[in-house]
């Protein structure tokens, strides 16, 4: 599955960025630097049990959860550049994948989702049932 190997990529990447920023004096992104690694794991395993899913309403349900995790990972990006912690540039490479896994997520999200399901305009299946309503009332006068 393509967005899984991006998220492989963006893990590898992710992985790289918390070394060098456990390398830093002091412990004030901590709590970024956790919830980063974090989030990017729920998303690679929520893709990854997602797609193991049959039905499709419970696989859109983990592939949303998943797309929820990347902008999670995306937020802790912005926050470490709030906090003055790396730059706009050194996060780029990231935020770049993170918007390739989000549209990818979001593709699967929708071909999943119940409201794309393959059906029938209600109007027309109704004049349908209606007409099929009104031949089987007169095969049913000729059988009496």
């Amino acid at each position: 599955m393509d967005v899984y190997q991006l998220e492989l990529r963006f893990i590898t990447w992710v992985t790289g960025l918390l070394q060098e920023l456990s390398q830093l004096p002091g412990a004030k992104t901590r709590e970024v630097h956790d919830h980063l690694d974090r989030a990017s794991l729920s998303a690679l395993f929520n893709t990854a049990e997602g797609n193991g899913k049959r039905q499709r309403p419970i696989r859109a349900k983990f592939f949303d959860d998943a797309r929820g995790s990347a902008k999670e990972c995306a937020a802790c990006l912005d926050a470490l550049v709030a906090k003055g912690t790396i730059t706009d540039e050194r996060i780029r490479e990231g935020k770049t994948l993170l918007l390739r896994i989000v549209s990818m997520l979001t593709k699967l999200v929708h071909l999943y989702s119940s409201d794309h399901n393959v059906r029938e305009d209600e109007e027309q299946y109704m004049s349908t049932l209606e007409g099929r309503k009104d031949e089987n009332d007169d095969e049913d006068d000729r059988l009496i």
